[in-house]
């Protein structure tokens, strides 16, 4: 009776990949979260900070990637990594979404005095 070995290709290589894509995503929010530099705080785009919006952004970025990664949704039908990875992408923006348009609906409210901030 033959014994077949599998044979098992080596993932370093690609661990090493997301773990330094993953880091340098992160250092890159780091630095701009200590550094914030003033053309991006000064500029707004949709009543929010150009800076937010990078983080937003970059978050979304490392959620997708890591959903991609360790999921290994790279292997897998194209229907199931689109059902799996845009479902959550898109729930996430809208999220962000009608909180972001609710938040400042409710501090153009309060800024106007039209309530107290007595809460």
């Amino acid at each position: 009776m033959g014994h077949d070995t599998a044979h098992h290709e080596s993932n370093t290589g690609r661990i090493w990949f997301v773990f330094f894509l993953l880091s340098f995503v992160t250092i890159v929010e780091v630095a701009l979260g200590i550094w914030k530099p003033a053309f991006l705080i000064d500029t707004k785009f949709i009543s929010m900070k150009l800076l937010n919006w990078i983080f937003i952004i970059l978050t979304i970025y490392k959620a997708y990637y890591i959903t991609w990664a360790f999921m290994h949704m790279e292997g897998e039908t194209k229907g199931l990594r689109r059902s799996v990875v845009w479902t959550g992408v898109f729930l996430i923006c809208y999220l962000v979404f009608i909180l972001l348009t609710e938040g400042d609906y409710i501090y153009e409210v309060f800024k106007a005095g039209h309530k107290s901030w007595d809460f």
